[in-house]
């Protein structure tokens, strides 16, 4: 059975996915104990619930299509590769490299690189790079005795939309709504990240008099974010470098929650706000326990 990428709790649950089975079924556990969810957590992280059965899956097995899609959708060059089960739509250029299952739309160029379970459309290249997110970008640069992802460059990007005063979070991939795979980006234990997010909103609606539609504003977050043996901290700072219109409330702020790094923003009652962050994070993770 393999694991699921690390997925945090959903507000008002006390289960979360843990593993998936080489037939996708998905076993939740509620942090101690290995759970069988019922329909509402199961669909609520974004799966389906098989009332025939009482299972929650990634996807409906069929032998025949698996294997077919391993055969002619997968495309290896170099030696020792593999992509597990449910790997569809992947190229792989390089040794050493693997694709974990449930995954689609992937490309690996390089040596010793790994993409986690369920993670697609990412590209990985260099040496001991894991892509642990949809839609990332991962360069390793690592010695070939170094640890998966000591040291690598992640591009991800963020986004949502506001249409009032209130501070909210922003999704990997303008996640609408929360769902596994559009949520928020966790760091390893024992891992410290230095990040720079560049930011851009945009007023694009919305009845308030003072501005209007087309007002913008951008911003620069940076600091280091580090997990101290599964305990999040983060020093930051903010410059904005340009702005247009009426935006004097709007504000993103980079925090923690969990394990997870986490980009909040604060728009303006009355203003439709369309927010979008790219984000990096240049990343050292250790074998000591920090």
């Amino acid at each position: 059975m393999s694991k699921v990428a690390t997925i945090p709790y959903l507000t008002g649950f006390d289960v979360k996915p843990k593993s998936t089975s080489p037939i996708g079924i998905v076993t939740f556990t509620d942090g101690t104990n290995d759970i069988i969810p019922n329909q509402l957590q199961c669909e609520a992280y974004g799966y389906t619930y098989n009332k025939a059965d009482g299972t929650c899956s990634t996807f409906r097995y069929n032998t025949n299509l698996n294997l077919n899609f391993t055969k002619e959708n997968n495309k290896f060059t170099g030696a020792r590769n593999q992509a597990e089960t449910g790997t569809n739509n992947t190229y792989i250029i390089g040794e050493n490299n693997t694709v974990r299952g449930l995954s689609r739309n992937n490309i690996v160029v390089g040596n010793q690189n790994e993409i986690a379970n369920g993670v697609n459309n990412a590209n990985v290249y260099g040496t001991l790079g894991e892509a642990t997110a949809d839609n990332s970008i991962v360069l390793g640069g690592n010695a070939a005795d170094d640890l998966l992802g000591e040291r690598q460059v992640t591009t991800l990007m963020n986004g949502v939309q506001t249409t009032d005063g209130s501070t909210i979070d922003s999704y990997l991939n303008n996640g609408r709504p929360f769902s596994a795979t559009n949520g928020y980006y966790a760091i390893p234990e024992n891992t410290a990240c230095y990040f720079q997010a560049d930011i851009l909103a945009l007023r694009v609606g919305g009845s308030a008099a003072s501005g209007a539609v087309g007002d913008f504003k951008s911003w620069v977050e940076r600091g280091v974010v580090i997990n101290k043996s599964g305990t999040l901290s983060i020093s930051r700072s903010r410059t904005s470098p340009a702005s247009s219109g009426t935006t004097g409330s709007w504000s993103p702020v980079s925090t923690v929650s969990g394990t997870n790094y986490v980009l909040t923003v604060t728009g303006k009652a009355d203003m439709t706000l369309e927010w979008v962050a790219s984000i990096r994070f240049t990343q050292i993770k250790t074998s000591v326990a920090l």
